[in-house]
This record gives structure tokens, sequence and C-alpha cells, in this order.
């Protein structure tokens, strides 16, 4: 199976960029691998020092806080992430790893036990918000608080702001922690310094923002995707249950090609050349992960999924001091859902699926499934 059709390839292969427009702001698209992972290195030249403005779209309606440690530069972000990252950390512990496991399998065999299910909302969702659970090391009952969010949490929804639910939620929960410390996320933080002063609630508010935000629809459509192509393709079942051994670099040929989130901003904080073409102080550029990981001169043959790609230097999770936190809990569940799958699951037949696509002007992309039915056949 072919993934869909690389649209920025044309403007990749000549310009090297692309002039997009979103909610009425231009933004400089950088799209060619060695072009994006120098600027994500340069953080004097395109800053994360923007408050809402590192998502595309900006994120001013949608939150009230600076996102931390994503919407700072070093020295700054280095101190701010290192409070955090133990709980990221956790996703490679022993403990951690076999309640993943205990988790999928629970899963799958849920899956089995019917006709059918719509792998989006009863499957992707409920595993990214319960292993959520386990890193934020909290009771996993709070997961169904988060499921019934939805699988995007910035979304209007009925004329309400699914990001108000989620900070009234967050400020409730440090509420809680400060009245009654434990050994969870809200209460580190509550309890955490920055510089030898205590956090303040808008940066507490950051992070956790980040947490819930960050990496939840990326996971949930990536896992969808993959049981996409696994019903598409079955000769990839048998092909990984051969050697379970291929299933590290297949999770990484799926994460750069089933990257959900196509780019993120950067702002110059003086006029700046790229390609070109003039950026001026306070614009905005995209560094284009979605096309850096289709570029030809990096990748052979970039449109054929190979299971076997090796090396595989995608930047789907980033590239220099902002690599994704969540990168080893994504990679946790990803891994763990091949290997279970290989173990349980004789063949997946897609029923049904309706594609997820982003317009935007200048592109189209499918970022992944609105909703996608499937029957599993166990071993």
């Amino acid at each position: 199976m072919k993934p869909e059709i690389d649209p920025f390839r044309d403007a990749r292969q000549g310009a090297g960029v692309l002039e997009g427009e979103f909610n009425g702001e231009k933004i400089l698209m950088i799209l060619r691998h060695a072009d994006v992972r120098q600027a994500a290195k340069d953080w004097q030249t395109f800053s994360s020092d923007a408050p809402f403005r590192v998502p595309i779209p900006s994120e001013e309606d949608v939150r009230t806080m600076r996102q931390l440690p994503i919407e700072v530069n070093p020295p700054e972000h280095t101190d701010y992430r290192a409070i955090v990252e133990p709980f990221f950390r956790r996703s490679k512990d022993p403990e951690v790893i076999s309640r993943v496991e205990t988790l999928i399998d629970e899963l799958l065999t849920a899956a089995l036990e019917r006709e059918s299910i719509e792998a989006v909302n009863e499957f992707a969702l409920p595993l990214q918000s319960r292993a959520l659970t386990y890193l934020l090391n909290v009771p996993e009952s709070e997961a169904e608080t988060w499921i019934g969010w939805g699988i995007h949490v910035f979304r209007v929804s009925g004329g309400v702001k699914k990001g108000v639910a989620l900070e009234e939620y967050l400020h409730a929960q440090f509420d809680r922690a400060e009245a009654a410390p434990g050994e969870d996320f809200f209460s580190a933080l509550t309890q955490a310094s920055y510089h030898g002063r205590p956090l303040n609630r808008e940066e507490m508010m950051g992070f956790a923002n980040l947490a819930f935000a960050g990496g939840r629809d990326t996971i949930i459509h990536t896992v969808s995707s993959v049981f996409a192509y696994l019903a598409r393709n079955p000769e990839a079942l048998e092909y990984l249950r051969a050697d379970p051994g291929r299933i590290t670099h297949a999770s990484e040929e799926f994460f750069r090609v089933f990257m959900p989130l196509t780019h993120i901003g950067r702002v110059c904080p003086v006029t700046t050349e790229v390609r070109e073409h003039t950026v001026e102080a306070g614009n905005r550029v995209s560094l284009c992960w979605a096309s850096a990981n289709r570029d030809e001169s990096v990748f052979k043959e970039p449109e054929q999924i190979r299971l076997d790609r090796k090396p595989n230097p995608h930047l789907s999770f980033g590239f220099g001091t902002h690599l994704c936190l969540g990168a080893p809990h994504a990679r946790l569940l990803v891994r763990t859902l091949l290997q279970k799958c290989c173990e349980r699951i004789d063949s997946i037949t897609e029923l049904d699926a309706v594609d997820r696509i982003e317009k935007e002007e200048g592109y189209h992309r499918i970022l992944g499934f609105e909703s996608l039915s499937l029957h599993l056949q166990g071993r």
C-alpha cells in the first residue's frame, strides 16, 4: 500500500519552501529535510519563545497559558524540561511496560469478542488515555474523564470550547494536589521549583496542558493508521510475525509515514532570509515535518512503506532541543501493539473508513481517520 500522494513534493523539489495561509496568517513552510533539521537547531533565528504561536494555527483562542517546555528557548527550556522529564521516562520502567502490555491485551480481547470495532474512538482513544495515566502516575479511572473529551481537546463542540473543560479539570487537579500531595504528576508540579522558587499556577498549567494536548491526536491517529495498514496489507502481519525483531524498524517507518502533525511554528525575532524569501521580524515559519519525512534526497522511494527501512532519520518527533518528550511513550505503544497483534491476531478486515483530511491553502493531506471500522480475527 502507498500512502497518499505527497502534497509537498513539487514545492520541495523546486523552491524548497511553500507559502501557506492559516487562519489569515501567511506562513512560509520549510520543506526539505536538511533545512528543517537546521532550523530546528537554530533557536536564535527560529524561536520557540512565542506563547500560543508554536502550533499552527495558533492557539490564543483555545488556551490561556504558555505551554511548557515547548514554548520557551534554551536555556530556560532545558531547566523547565528537567522538571517533568522523569514522568515521561516512566515509559521505560518495566512496571509501566507490563501495564501497557496488559492494557493492549485487554483491548484486543474486547475487540475479538465483537463483530466489529471502531478503531479510532473505541481502541486508540482509550489506549492513549489509559496509558497516559501510567505515565502521570494517577488512578486509571481518571482516563474515563479524558476519553470523554474525545480525540481533540481544543476543538469547539456544541458551542463550547473543549480547552475550557481541560483547564477547569487541571485547576481542580492542582487544587487537590496542593491540599493533599501524592506521588503523581500534578503533585510533583505543585512541589517543584524553578530557579530557586516554586512554580506558579500558570507554569503548572502550562506543563499539564501540553501533557494532555501535545501527544493526544497524534498517537490516536498513528495507532488507527497502523491498524488500517495491517488490514490492507495482510502480508505485513505475517512478515512481522516471522521475526518479531522486525517490529522496531516497522514502527519507525509507521511513524515516518503516518505523521499526523504536519508542521510546527517558529517565530523569527529579526528579519530573516529563507531560501530567497524574506520573513519579516515577528512573523512565523513552519518546520514541515511531513514534507521532510518524504524528502527523496534522504529516503529512497519515500512514497513506499518499507517495514525494513534502515536508516530511517524521520523527524516525526522533532529534532534538536525540542525533541518530543513523549517519543518513548509513543514508541512503546506502537511496538507493543504490533507485538500483541503478531501474537494474537490472525487477520484484520477493514469494514468502513472515513479519512481525516487537512485542507489548507496550497495542500491537502490525509492525517488518519475520523472513523475506522474493523473486524479482528484471532489466532
